[in-house]
């Protein structure tokens, strides 16, 4: 089974958005069972809270579900533990590398580097208002289309 960890600063808006949004379209592909899907952050700032509501009001007018999802922070085990650590902007996917040991730095990767849009970052929507909650989930699940497509492609030895 292979595991994918996707990371923010905080873990209330975008890395949960992405769990949630890759989560959903497993199951929907039936590919769920293959795959564990899990976020955090890179601060310890919200352990322990529910994401923001915000960002779970925008996720479920686009069918996802994040209620049961809960902060934390990233640990030194998750380096190891996860095969893909993917980060949402260049400042966490930086965070990352200084912390992680040199043989697990090549799993750290910019999540859009599997979309196809403009950006290179998923811009952290906290302090804005509700069109930034609709762009992240955009960007992610174009992303996560991206990332579904990479690891059917895996699978099939390609």
């Amino acid at each position: 089974m292979k595991k994918i960890l996707f990371v923010c600063l905080g873990n209330i808006c975008r890395s949960p958005t992405a769990e949630a949004v890759l989560r959903g379209k497993l199951m929907n592909l039936q590919m769920e069972n293959r795959y564990q899907v899990d976020s955090c952050g890179t601060a310890a700032y919200h352990a322990g809270e529910a994401p923001d509501k915000r960002s779970q009001q925008a996720a479920v007018k686009r069918g996802y579900n994040m209620s049961d999802l809960r902060a934390r922070q990233l640990s030194d085990a998750d380096y190891m533990e996860f095969d893909y650590l993917l980060a949402m902007d260049n400042a966490n996917a930086n965070e990352m590398r200084k912390r992680a040991p040199k043989k697990y730095r090549d799993k750290i990767q910019l999540l859009l580097e599997f979309g196809d849009s403009d950006y290179l970052e998923v811009p952290d929507p906290y302090y804005g208002g509700a069109s930034g909650f609709d762009l992240v989930l955009d960007l992610v699940e174009n992303a996560c289309d991206g990332l579904i497509e990479r690891l059917r492609s895996n699978e099939n030895g390609a």
